[in-house]
């Protein structure tokens, strides 16, 4: 039998509702978490929820998270409904395929402002209010943020994102410096190419050619990553496993940052 790492615990995950956001929801639920799945989809959340079974394990609420009021109302959610916040994802992110080059002739304020809204300042507000609420409690936490490869290496993605993922990191080690007086944990997670609906449609690729591309860059052959796999890692940081795992920037890449990508 499965022993279930998050028995008892209460998360909140932005973007929860496809990706890699629904494969956490999916691994924290199945490990005996109770989850609050933040996102804009609303169909999606709901039908996802509906799935898990009562709202007593996954409730769903809309979540612009560029917007505070949305993503305070997240956490309060999940203290109201279960008295407590122990993991807070911060999973929400986009890419934007019209700012591709440093040198297009795309709106760049445009798409800076897309990008950066709700790859950081989403995750800023979502530190922000779940570690007031973990400090609050004083049980300590686990924040995480999904980061990206091109939070290290510069040449996955356009300038924009990667400036975005670069920032992320910067953040979780600010708030883990900050944060870690008060038990509460900040990690990053990053992924390297995996196909989700995003990245599917921002490559303008089928997923099996969008996961050979990801084995490609990757110097560990044979094996694909999966949004399962960054759901996993998420699972160990939200865990007691991690409990002296802070301020990390956990790669799921297959050492694909060791290399010279392009």
């Amino acid at each position: 039998m499965e022993r279930r790492r998050l028995e008892g615990k209460v998360a909140v995950i932005t973007g929860g509702a496809s990706g890699i956001g629904e494969a956490t929801v999916k691994l924290f639920v199945r490990h005996g978490a109770r989850v609050i799945v933040a996102d804009l989809q609303d169909d999606k959340g709901k039908a996802l929820c509906a799935d898990l079974g009562s709202d007593d394990v996954a409730s769903y609420i809309h979540c612009d998270v560029r917007c505070e009021s949305d993503v305070k109302r997240a956490v309060d959610t999940a203290i109201s409904l279960h008295g407590k916040l122990d993991i807070m994802f911060n999973n929400a992110g986009i890419s934007d395929p019209s700012g591709s080059s440093i040198l297009g002739e795309d709106d760049t304020t445009a798409v800076f402002e897309r990008v950066m809204g709700v790859n950081v300042l989403g995750a800023l507000l979502g530190t922000k209010h779940a570690g007031r609420a973990m400090v609050a409690a004083g049980r300590g936490g686990s924040i995480i943020i999904t980061a990206s490869l091109a939070s290290v290496v510069g040449a996955l993605g356009h300038p924009v994102y990667s400036c975005s993922k670069h920032a992320v990191l910067g953040l979780a080690r600010s708030a883990a410096a900050e944060l870690g007086k008060h038990g509460v944990r900040v990690n990053c997670v990053s992924p390297a190419i995996v196909a989700t609906p995003l990245t599917v449609s921002y490559y303008q690729t089928s997923e099996e050619e969008l996961e050979g591309l990801g084995e490609m860059i990757s110097t560990l052959k044979g094996v694909r990553l999966k949004a399962e796999d960054i759901a996993e890692a998420a699972l160990f940081l939200a865990s007691d496993e991690s409990r002296f795992v802070s301020g990390h920037n956990l790669m799921i890449d297959g050492a694909s940052g060791v290399t010279k990508i392009f």
